[in-house]
């Protein structure tokens, strides 16, 4: 038997939460052995002690209720954006799009914010729960194994002639532990310093994220995670060879495939199989999902929901098996303002968005970009992902009027009125001042 390979969730976490889910096809196999707010004033740079950091948090205290909310948007999202290019392999991050929307919904108000919290399934939570659960999962996630690198990053970076509310940025700063700084956006230096920051996050392996800045945009803010993990149980070098790899059309290619014997973690049903590679001391897994054969990718699809992904995980066994996985490495980008319009959040892309919390400037979110990477060998796994929201102001005020001079050396009009209630006491016109 050559069932048809199809990595539909490459999870870098038992949460299923770091870089969601990738499509690929494989043709190979497992063989049984047996049966996871005041502005800011123009150039000013608004520089705050960072405040101490709560301790660090066990599994067991992480807000299931905002991992959840997670998961179902990032599932939400990876079918969006499967349906742009369905012939193309996709990952995406679902916790770094999630954290840079986030920061961007704690500027949010009215309508805007009411979209955005539905999009991002995070209904019935408050701003100050959403943020401590943020800071709380992020925490625990980076210092989750101590064998594998794992980094969660965020930095704002705004417009140093735009007054942006100095309350958000502090608490963008404090709870998401963000790098802030204020640039002259008119200086093309402005791209290169937020890019560097991107490439060093990312350890090169995302080198951009900002291709050019309007003058007038107010501000960026960005997500990047990085990855970079043994497997607790390695391939051998030895053993990789070229396979048959069946594609979406039917096409047969050959491809290096890395194979090993072990003991597992796998389920089996008559729809699929899944198998859990676990990396270093075995908080963070990689997870793959193979349909059976004969099911059609397609018509998986619709059975890919936050509910069955649980409830999959939760199923998972250790058996003994034998497990055949392509090496594979790609980058993917994507322009997310479209896959977010079609989950709902069309208002904030609008003239009608509400972003006060912000700004006291009418703003609306102009960017949503996202890029990844991932390599998987017969070591491991390294992969980055990088979320980048813009945000541009609607109208921006005139430019100050220069100072008049008025010479009251003419027939004249005077009144006196109450500002409060516009009530004349007095009226009249002088004609002759003498």
């Amino acid at each position: 038997m050559q069932p048809q390979w199809t990595s539909l969730a490459v999870g870098l976490s038992s949460l299923a939460l770091l870089l969601g889910t990738g499509a690929l096809a494989w043709q190979g196999q497992i063989s049984q052995a047996a049966n996871r707010s005041a502005d800011a004033s123009p150039h000013e740079t608004v520089t705050m002690q960072q405040s101490e950091q709560p301790a660090l948090a066990d599994a067991s205290q992480i807000d299931s209720q905002l991992v959840q909310a997670q998961t179902e948007f990032g599932l939400a999202l990876f079918e969006a954006l499967r349906q742009e290019s369905p012939q193309n392999n996709v990952l995406i991050s679902p916790a770094s799009v999630a954290i840079a929307l986030t920061m961007a919904y704690n500027g949010a108000a009215g309508e805007t914010q009411a979209a955005m919290a539905e999009v991002l399934r995070l209904q019935g939570m408050d701003m100050q729960q959403i943020n401590q659960a943020n800071q709380a999962l992020q925490q625990y996630l980076v210092n989750a194994d101590p064998a594998v690198e794992l980094a969660i990053a965020n930095s704002l970076w705004y417009n140093q002639d735009l007054p942006v509310h100095v309350d958000f940025i502090e608490r963008i700063q404090e709870l998401y532990s963000a790098k802030v700084a204020a640039l002259d956006f008119t200086n093309p230096a402005a791209k290169i310093t937020i890019n560097d920051w991107v490439k060093e996050q990312t350890r090169d392996r995302i080198p951009t994220i900002v291709d050019n800045i309007p003058p007038d945009q107010l501000m960026f803010l960005i997500n990047a995670v990085y990855f970079k993990g043994d497997w607790t149980q390695a391939f051998d070098p030895e053993l990789t060879e070229d396979r048959p790899f069946t594609l979406l059309d039917g096409r047969d290619i050959q491809h290096p495939g890395m194979v090993q014997q072990g003991d597992y973690l796998y389920l089996e049903t008559d729809q699929f199989q899944a198998v859990s590679l676990p990396y270093g001391e075995e908080a963070l897994s990689f997870e793959v999902i193979l349909p059976a054969e004969g099911v059609d990718l397609e018509a998986f699809y619709p059975q890919l929901t936050a509910e069955n992904w649980q409830t999959w995980m939760s199923q998972l066994r250790s058996r003994p098996g034998t497990l055949q996985l392509p090496r594979f490495q790609f980058a993917y980008e994507a322009d997310l303002i479209p896959a977010l319009k079609a989950l709902g959040l069309e208002v904030a892309f609008t003239d009608s968005a509400d972003f006060s919390g912000l700004t006291p400037l009418s703003a609306a979110i102009n960017q949503v970009r996202h890029k990844t990477f991932i390599d998987v060998t017969e070591e491991g796994t390294e992969a980055a992902a990088v979320t980048s929201i813009g945000i541009m102001p609607t109208s921006i005020p005139a430019e100050p009027e220069p100072p008049f001079q008025m010479e009251v050396n003419r027939p004249f009009l005077v009144a006196i009125r109450d500002r409060q209630t516009g009530a004349l006491l007095f009226l009249g016109s002088v004609v002759d001042p003498r």
